[in-house]
């Protein structure tokens, strides 16, 4: 067992971006449905818990709790529900990384899960038709931050070919427009809130790539508390500058030729990277090493 644990967080290390959310997703339904489960057995029900960790369509209610704005897009209802948002995370997050950074995804997961819950809210808020059912309405679930990455993805590279196993190649600008239309269509059904949250994190996922491509990043901030929160729960102490004593004249050059070298190879593929796929490829770390090349 402790094996199996070991390398399930080395595999968590190693891996992508998607792919640790999407172990992070997986380990929060796993612990929640066994949780409910144990309470079962034993006649009990803590279904009323676990709303606190959904966003809920009352402003009165999300005043209480916040912190759900952020908690209910690792929430699923089900098996099925998990199973189908993780698969579009694991496609749509590879696809994401072609054209961003890590960091990127990281950030568009949230936004779009935000911005899909402040549409959720607003809409059951201001339309009379879900009036009757704000008092009682939740949502869950990481459909918003993964239709944020389709859509983000989608913008960047329209005509980039899908191949779909019952329908041949679409270009991904279409297949993102059926599924917004499809939210469209059914924005009044049984399950509306995630239909509005759909729209939300799509509107989201297009306003980033915008953006982007405009020198600004709309997850810079979303980064920078990430980051900042890792470092507190790590507990990582910041590790003491090393003093570096050199032997020799010859060893002193030595170092500073290769660091020329390392700083010319990353400009030279930073450059055929432009010639390939224009200056709009280019992640913000890179625009930053061209424009510090360029100064020299």
């Amino acid at each position: 067992m402790a094996t199996i644990i070991t390398d399930l967080k080395e595999t968590f290390r190693r891996g992508n971006i998607y792919i640790q959310l999407i172990y992070i997703n997986v380990a929060v339904f796993i612990l929640t449905t066994l949780t409910e489960v144990m309470f079962q057995l034993f006649n009990r029900s803590i279904a009323g818990v676990f709303e606190w960790l959904e966003l809920p369509a009352s402003v009165l209610r999300f005043i209480l709790q916040p912190w759900s704005l952020l908690t209910y897009m690792f929430m699923h209802a089900g098996f099925m529900h998990i199973l189908f948002n993780m698969l579009w995370l694991y496609w749509f997050g590879a696809l994401f990384l072609s054209f961003f950074s890590a960091k990127h995804l990281r950030g568009v997961y949230i936004l779009g899960g935000i911005c899909g819950g402040l549409l959720y809210m607003a809409a059951y808020n201001i339309f009379p038709y879900f009036r009757p059912m704000t008092d009682y309405s939740f949502m869950l679930g990481a459909s918003a931050s993964v239709l944020a990455i389709v859509a983000a993805t989608a913008y960047r590279e329209p005509n980039y070919p899908i191949r779909l196993l019952l329908f041949g190649t679409i270009r991904l600008k279409y297949l993102a427009l059926i599924v917004i239309g499809t939210d469209l269509l059914f924005i009044t059904s049984s399950n509306a809130g995630g239909h509005i949250a759909h729209l939300g994190g799509a509107l989201a996922g297009v306003w980033f790539a915008a953006s982007l491509s405009k020198g600004s990043d709309l997850t810079s901030w979303i980064n920078k508390c990430l980051d900042a929160l890792v470092s507190i729960v790590s507990f990582k102490p910041r590790k003491p500058k090393m003093k570096v004593h050199y032997g020799t004249g010859k060893q002193k050059d030595y170092d500073y030729n290769a660091r020329k070298k390392a700083q010319s190879d990353e400009i030279d593929r930073i450059l055929d990277k432009l010639k390939k796929s224009g200056y709009e490829s280019l992640t913000t770390e890179e625009k930053k090493s061209l424009f510090d090349a360029s100064k020299r």
